[in-house]
């Protein structure tokens, strides 16, 4: 079966751009795609094409992709760790030369913006440069001994092979932030891209080959499995694979963390979120329209970080709201390889129906719809996934509020004091993104402090997406505990030896113990 490609927007020079010529997509070890399994299917939701056709993965070209990472493994371990950070660093030179195809590729298969779809690549980037330093920084510590003529340390070593299974939201650059501090790390990759997006994944290992074949390194280094939930279970199973880093639903990482926890592996989580910003009297409501516009908005409602809910003091409720209002209406919707647009589609027809849902249920327990609520129909919207961006007055119990909703829906709630605001802004089972707009500095320590957010990430004066790298990105309770990209994040990936070294002419025990025996 051929490979179906529509050219309306140009996708075969972009795939040819990318260096993809294959007729059939599948599995990888390096820098070719093959598979004799069943097909599955992805359509852009920029137009409602089929884009291609692609091969499962079978239970052979697992183990074949297995056995090639766990030999790849071995070679790479061995090659001092400033050196891997010279691959990656090449890593981030292709990917400047290909981001405009790479970006274009990443915007229409999965359907954010040109402008989204280049930032993404970007991260990509940005990753690769934080990595080639952190290559030069895996620090261990140095103790001193109780004991006389004894040296105490640590070092970290690589933990073998990783599984990346990522989102369709963020088709490439969750893979980069793991691989480049993984592969620097030592470790080779297993990666499931997403069924949702997987043309995205076949053009990131296809470029991440380019520099593998460059270097003379083996197949295996970086590989790709294809498929549903089923090749995701069998990482997680898989006892050759020491840490599986998933990104996806909470319900989803439940099921990875309990795999992987009965068989005593490691896994790195980056779930849902329910993203809220708390906007103060003093805020300025300028920035903080523009926080909340593209927080709500951006990726149509389809980031971990997006916000969901808008919790506004009483004294200007009724101000912000109207010029939110105001702003939602002059919001453009379309294709988003057109740059006019600011919104584009959904991902699918069931992320649409999820969407009419949330806003019923929304409206059966009380909520107020304030613009919004609909399919966007006509010519250029044949996919039927644009839908418009909705803003509903609720209150934070409402079930449909403490749920995440993976769409621009914006759920408006009133406070009046600021312990009241962080304590709805917390009660939720996610912890992931958070933010306050305020200048008032007790307010904003507050929100800082141990008794404030409760979340992975809290923000003054900034909304709650759009991380960038080098600080930890993750996210407490149900949100996984997870933690990637910047800061430390880099030992997840490695294990952790103490050794001590006695060079000393005696055999002295900790604790001063005494185990005395003649010989």
């Amino acid at each position: 079966m051929e490979t179906i490609i529509k050219d309306k927007y140009g996708i075969a020079k972009m795939l040819s751009d990318l260096g993809i010529k294959e007729k059939n997509f599948g599995t990888s070890t390096g820098n070719e795609f093959f598979g004799s399994g069943n097909y599955f299917s992805s359509f852009s939701p920029t137009d409602g094409n089929l884009i291609a056709q692609i091969n499962e993965t079978t239970n052979e070209e697992y183990e074949i992709v297995l056995n090639k990472s766990q030999e790849a493994n071995k070679i790479l371990r061995d090659i001092p760790a400033p050196k891997r950070g010279e691959i990656i660093r090449q890593l981030g030179n292709k990917l400047r030369e290909y981001k405009p195809a790479l970006g274009k590729l990443v915007s229409y298969e999965m359907g954010k913006s040109l402008q989204e779809g280049l930032g993404e690549v970007q991260e990509m980037i940005d990753i690769c440069d934080f990595a080639v330093g952190q290559s030069r920084q895996l620090y261990g510590l140095t103790m001193h001994s109780e004991r006389p003529k004894h040296r105490m340390y640590e070092q970290w070593h690589p933990l073998g092979t990783v599984g990346v299974i990522t989102s369709f939201n963020f088709p490439v650059a969750v893979w980069a932030w793991n691989a480049a501090l993984a592969i620097v790390a030592g470790d080779t990759i297993v990666w499931k891209t997403s069924e949702k997006a997987p043309l995205c994944g076949f053009a990131t290992q296809k470029i991440m080959a380019e520099v593998l074949l460059e270097n003379n390194l083996p197949e295996g280094i970086s590989s790709l499995v294809t498929g549903d939930y089923k090749i995701g279970e069998k990482m997680s199973n898989d006892k050759r694979i020491p840490l599986i880093s998933a990104t996806g639903s909470i319900r989803m990482g439940k099921l990875v963390a309990q795999k992987v926890a009965a068989r005593l592996g490691k896994s790195l989580l980056e779930l849902g979120g329910n993203n809220a910003i708390i906007v103060t009297p003093s805020s300025d409501l300028e920035m903080t329209l523009m926080a909340a516009l593209f927080g709500a908005v951006g990726t149509a409602g389809q980031r971990c970080t997006s916000t969901r809910r808008l919790i506004i003091h009483d004294s200007i409720y009724d101000k912000l709201k109207n010029i939110l209002i105001k702003a939602y209406g002059q919001l453009k919707i379309g294709n988003p390889l057109d740059e006019n647009n600011h919104v584009g589609p959904i991902i699918d027809k069931t992320a649409v129906g999820l969407y009419q849902n949330a806003i019923n249920k929304a409206i059966e327990e009380g909520g107020k719809v304030l613009c919004g609520n609909g399919i966007v129909k006509g010519p250029g919207f044949e996919s039927e996934c644009y839908v418009l961006p909705t803003i509903i007055e609720a209150e934070n119990h409402y079930q449909i509020v403490q749920d995440e909703t993976f769409a621009p829906i914006l759920y408006l709630i009133k406070y009046s004091d600021l312990n009241e605001a962080i304590e709805m802004q917390n009660g939720v089972v996610q912890g992931l993104s958070s933010a306050i707009f305020t200048n008032e500095m007790r307010e904003m320590e507050t929100f800082l402090s141990p008794n404030g957010s409760d979340c992975g990430i809290a923000n003054v004066n900034i909304g709650t997406s759009g991380a960038e790298i080098g600080g930890a990105f993750g996210g407490e309770k149900e949100t996984g505990g997870g933690r990637e990209s910047g800061s430390d994040a880099w030992k997840v990936y490695m294990r952790r030896q103490t050794n001590t070294i006695n060079y000393s002419t005696e055999l002295p025990l900790a604790q001063g113990i005494k185990f005395d025996i003649s010989i």
